[in-house]
C-alpha cells in the first residue's frame, strides 16, 4: 500500500493486549506503516504467538523476558501501565530491544486513590485529619505529589526514597527506620526491584512491621514490597491497626484471609490508577514510545473516544471541612464501592486460587468508568473559607 508520497508503506506486524483501553484506535493505523495488528487476551500472547510480531504492547499481567521473546522478530515492547517489573530489562537490553512504560500516565488518578482513601479512614475515625503523620515510601512522581498535597493540607509527612537521597542530598529525606519509629500511617509507593542496593521485595516484612510503632499501612504501589503474610501477624497482634489495600501479594491469586480480615479497612483490586482518563494516557504514553521508535508524528486525536464528562455537582457544606472534603470525593469517586465490588466477588468461603484469580483479575478487566475529578467540577453552598482552598490543593475543580 503507498503513501500519500508514493513510497510503499512499511509492514508492521503487532501484538497488543485486549484489555488496553483504545487499542484498535492507538495501534490500528500508524503514519508510514501498513499495519497488521493482533489483539489477543493476555494468556494468549505466548512465544508462539509472537513468531511473526514486530512489536509487543502489553500490560501488567504478561512477563516480557527471554522465555516469551527469544528467537522472535520482536524488537520493540511497551507497557501500558505505570510499572515495568514484568519486563526483564536487561535481557531485553542485551538483546537490543527498545522497551518503555507509561510512567506518570497514571499519577493523578493514584493521588485520587489515596485522597479518598484518607478521607474514608477520617470519617470512620480511624485517622485523624490534619494531625495524621504519614509516612511515604518512595517519593517518586507519585509519593512526592502526595507529600506536597498533604502539606497543603496542613498534614506532617515524612519521606522516605533512598535513589533520591543519595542523588539530591539526606536534606528532606528521612531513614525508614524513623518512618517505621514516628508516622501513624506508612504509604508505600516504590518500585518493585527483587535484588540489589534498593530492593524493595518485602521491605516491610515482620521485622520491620515489629518495629513500626503507628497503627495504618496503605499500598497502592507494588503488591510484593509489603509482605501480606507478615502484613495478617501484625493485624492480629493490635486491634486498633488498620491496613488500606490496592496492591496484593501474588496478584490475581489474593490472599482470602487477608481480604476478609476485620482489620482491612478497604481492599480494592488494583484499580487505584484505573480512572478512564488514566487509562486513556496510559494508551498515550504507550503509543508515543512506539513512534518515537517508529521515528513518525504521535499526532492523536483521542477526544472522541472518551465519553462526556458530568455536569456540576452542587454541596451544601456544613462547618466541619473535613467532613465536606469527604463528601466531595464521595461525589466524584465513591472507593467504598470498589471495596464492597471485590468483597462480594471473592467470598471468604472460597479458597480455591484459580477462582480467586479469575474474580479478581475480572473486576480489574471490566472496571466501570471513573473520571478525573479535574473533568467533574463541584460547587460549594455555603462554603467555609477552608474547604474550596484545600479541595483546591487536592485537585477538585471548583465553579
Amino acid at each position: 500500500m503507498p503513501q500519500a508520497d508514493g513510497h510503499p508503506a512499511t509492514r508492521l506486524n503487532i501484538v497488543a493486549d485486549a484489555h488496553i483501553w483504545g487499542v484498535q484506535e492507538a495501534f490500528g493505523r500508524l503514519p508510514g506503516h501498513e499495519v497488521s495488528l493482533h489483539v489477543l487476551e493476555a494468556p494468549d500472547i505466548t512465544h508462539e504467538a509472537l513468531k511473526q510480531a514486530d512489536v509487543l504492547i502489553t500490560r501488567s499481567s504478561t512477563r516480557v523476558n527471554e522465555s516469551l521473546l527469544a528467537e522472535t522478530p520482536v524488537r520493540f515492547a511497551a507497557t501500558a501501565t505505570i510499572g515495568d517489573d514484568h519486563y526483564d530489562k536487561p535481557w531485553l537490553e542485551a538483546n537490543g530491544i527498545r522497551h518503555a512504560n507509561a510512567a506518570g500516565s497514571s499519577t493523578g488518578s493514584v493521588l485520587e486513590y489515596m485522597l479518598s482513601a484518607m478521607l474514608e479512614l477520617h470519617a470512620r475515625g480511624l485517622i485523624k485529619l490534619p494531625e495524621t503523620r504519614l509516612g511515604i515510601i518512595g517519593a517518586g512522581r507519585i509519593g512526592g505529589a502526595l507529600a506536597d498535597i498533604c502539606e497543603a493540607l496542613g498534614m506532617p509527612v515524612l519521606c522516605n526514597d533512598p535513589p533520591r537521597a543519595r542523588k539530591e542530598g539526606a536534606a528532606g529525606f528521612a531513614s525508614l527506620d524513623e518512618l517505621l519509629l514516628q508516622t501513624d500511617v506508612l504509604s508505600l509507593h516504590t518500585p518493585l526491584h527483587r535484588s540489589g542496593e534498593d530492593c524493595t521485595l518485602h521491605l516491610l516484612d515482620a521485622d520491620e512491621l515489629a518495629r513500626f510503632k503507628g497503627r495504618g499501612i496503605i499500598n497502592a504501589g507494588r503488591g510484593a514490597c509489603l509482605d501480606n503474610t507478615a502484613l495478617l501477624d501484625w493485624l492480629d497482634g493490635d486491634a486498633a491497626r488498620f491496613a488500606v489495600l490496592d496492591c496484593w501479594e501474588n496478584e490475581p491469586a489474593i490472599s482470602p484471609a487477608l481480604l476478609a480480615h476485620a482489620q482491612l479497612a478497604i481492599g480494592t483490586p488494583h484499580i487505584a490508577g484505573h480512572s478512564l482518563d488514566g487509562k486513556a494516557a496510559n494508551t498515550v504514553y504507550a503509543r508515543r514510545a512506539l513512534c518515537a521508535w517508529l521515528r513518525v508524528d504521535a499526532e492523536w486525536d483521542l477526544d472522541g473516544l472518551l465519553p462526556p464528562t458530568d455536569l456540576p455537582t452542587s454541596l451544601t457544606c456544613t462547618s466541619d471541612v473535613w467532613f465536606n472534603l469527604h463528601a466531595a470525593t464521595c461525589s466524584l469517586y465513591d472507593i467504598t464501592r470498589d471495596d464492597a465490588d471485590l468483597r462480594a466477588e471473592i467470598r471468604s468461603g472460597d479458597t480455591n486460587p484459580e477462582n480467586i484469580a479469575r474474580r479478581f483479575s475480572s473486576l480489574r478487566r471490566h472496571y466501570p468508568a471513573r473520571r478525573s475529578w479535574g473533568l467533574s467540577p463541584l460547587t460549594f453552598r455555603h462554603p467555609d473559607p477552608n474547604t474550596p482552598r484545600l479541595a483546591k490543593a487536592m485537585g477538585i475543580k471548583i465553579i
